[in-house]
């Protein structure tokens, strides 16, 4: 377990690495306000977690340490959207639609109200400094 985290740790930090660089690159060659960084580092994690899971489902192309490497620490770290979107496709794939619905549903409405309101707890609690 301990080995698991370790390698899955070392993945995360080299993805999160790779999207900082990578954002500030995107932000360096288009001036714009749009999240044109964000949103070309979640696709290119969609497919690279699409890839490396369908790998590893293919059996003895990598052990399940390269896969944990991979997808939750490169993957992880570069963009959890990537997870997010493979296993709303395992859904899918499994005919669970109704799961599919409420994953979706409280993953885009209650994360984004979430995010909302702790900008206006903050905001709240900073008015009072």
């Amino acid at each position: 377990m301990f080995k698991n985290i370790v390698i899955a740790g070392i993945g995360g930090f080299i993805g999160t690495a790779a999207r900082y660089v990578l954002s500030q690159y995107i932000h360096k060659i288009f001036l714009t306000n749009f999240p044109l960084g964000t949103l070309i580092i979640n696709l290119i994690g969609c497919f690279l977690i699409g890839i490396i899971i369908e790998l590893f489902n293919k059996g003895n192309i990598m052990s399940p340490e390269v896969n944990i490497f991979l997808t939750v620490g490169i993957c992880g770290g570069f963009t959890t959207f990537s997870t997010f979107s493979y296993d709303s496709i395992n859904m899918i794939n499994e005919y669970e639609y109704i799961n599919l619905i409420i994953y979706l549903g409280i993953s885009i409405f209650i994360g984004l109200s979430l995010t909302l309101a702790g900008k206006y707890l903050v905001n709240y609690l900073w008015s009072f400094k």
